[in-house]
């Protein structure tokens, strides 16, 4: 394992993306003992409070697993952590947010129409309560944006897709961080919540008559107007 000397302004970002690195390409394996802070810190060229930040991030996204008084060693990857890591890039990658709102309509136009195709009573359920719920905000002036993300995980939900829900899970998540203050401006546009709730309306029909591309193009539709909110 070669570990080079790193020169950047976010020294704990990049030996994340390091270490990351010797993970996927198969050099670190699950139950591998990494060095030590201080051996990690001379070897890089960089502080021992960077290399324990690096740590302390990648033990939150599950890659890593600091055992106290024996060191730290890579943990098995699974779907969880993975969609974690996905979470974590997405977040720091701040510049990227019109290419997040493409992915994101990418991959719901997708998931709408295997929501119609596989959703049960119980799905079904649980996309109506989002949509009564984001009613009962328009009605009493609130923004919807609570409502609006449960209706759109509960469509995920119906796709019993776990890599799917997972995705867009973390999407979700991301979006909330990064999107905060844009989708309040986006609630409280001039008739906007309104219309959301009628093109919430529009999917969920489609999707209790099981009407495929007919969820997708509706899916499709309301993204592409929340898109192009968002450059206004």
């Amino acid at each position: 394992m070669e570990l080079k000397p790193i020169k950047t302004r976010k020294i704990y970002e990049e030996i994340v993306e390091r270490i990351r690195e010797f993970i996927t390409s198969g050099e670190l394996q699950p139950g591998d003992r990494l060095p030590s802070e201080r051996d990690m810190a001379e070897r890089l060229q960089v502080s021992r409070a960077s290399v324990r930040e690096a740590f302390s991030a990648l033990e939150m996204l599950g890659l890593l697993e600091i055992r106290t008084g024996e060191g730290t060693y890579i943990r098995q990857v699974n779907i969880e952590s993975v969609m974690s890591s996905l979470t974590w890039v997405l977040y720091m990658e701040k510049d990227a947010v019109l290419e997040l709102l493409e992915v994101r309509k990418i991959l719901e136009v997708q998931v709408a129409a295997l929501a119609a195709q596989r959703a049960n009573p119980e799905d079904l359920q649980n996309i109506e309560e989002a949509l009564k719920q984001m009613y009962q905000d328009l009605q009493k002036v609130r923004l919807g944006e609570h409502a609006d993300e449960r209706f759109h995980f509960a469509i995920a939900q119906a796709t019993h897709n776990k890599i799917l829900i997972h995705l867009m899970s973390a999407l979700s998540d991301t979006m909330e961080r990064t999107l905060k203050v844009s989708r309040s401006k986006l609630y409280e546009g001039k008739d906007m919540p309104e219309r959301l709730y009628k093109e919430h309306a529009l999917i969920y029909e489609a999707i209790r008559q099981q009407e495929p591309s007919e969820a997708s193009e509706r899916m499709f539709a309301h993204l592409a107007g929340v898109e192009a909110s968002y450059l206004v």
